[in-house]
């Protein structure tokens, strides 16, 4: 079975894409599985340049094909923010609940209606023969005011996808994967991912 390698440290973050990947003939490894390398870090504009970035560092340095995502989220209120910088929004060595209680003291003031959100996950796979493949997904929704549920990371408690009374963090992985944004991204990947099985 052929190896990707997915340009990620965050146990949650890879558990959940060996979930989505599961039927893709590939077998899922971490940077935490494969010999060290120097990471460059993100200093993209966009989800997309942060994506590619990563995923041509990981195939180039291992020999592997490579996904890397960028993902993260856009509220409508703050002008798109945080944005690229959501895992780092309350400072690099912050927390994601200090993320996300900044996020929240942010749009105290923005009445319940505007305050629309849309989580963004760009994914890039790129081949050893320098191919890149880079795809995006958005999941929109709206921001609730006070964390809820137990399931999925980051803002996931405060963001309640469109269509929904739950948030995403009381949905279930299996519901979340069918719907989120990094799934939608990923399947755009799929066929792509199951070339590389093929013999």
């Amino acid at each position: 079975m052929t190896r990707l390698l997915v340009a990620s440290r965050n146990a949650k973050k890879l558990a959940e894409m060996r979930r989505i990947l599961a039927g893709a003939g590939v077998e899922v490894v971490g940077l935490d599985e494969v010999p060290p390398f120097p990471e460059a870090p993100e200093t993209g504009a966009t989800f997309e340049d942060n994506a590619v970035a990563k995923a041509r560092d990981a195939a180039a340095e291992t020999g592997l094909p490579a996904v890397a995502d960028d993902s993260g989220l856009a509220v409508d209120a703050l002008n798109g923010m945080p944005g690229v910088f959501s895992a780092r929004w309350a400072g690099r060595t912050r927390s994601d609940e200090a993320n996300l209680r900044l996020v929240l003291e942010q749009v105290a003031d923005v009445p319940d209606e505007r305050l629309t959100a849309s989580f963004v996950c760009a994914s890039a796979l790129v081949l050893p023969d320098s191919t890149e493949i880079i795809v995006r997904g958005e999941w929109p929704g709206r921001l609730v005011r006070e964390p809820r549920g137990g399931n999925g990371f980051g803002y996931d408690p405060i963001f309640v996808p469109e269509g929904e009374t739950r948030t995403s963090a009381e949905l279930t992985s299996a519901e979340k994967d069918a719907i989120s944004h990094r799934g939608r991204a990923l399947q755009l990947l799929l066929p792509h991912l199951r070339t590389l099985s093929r013999p």
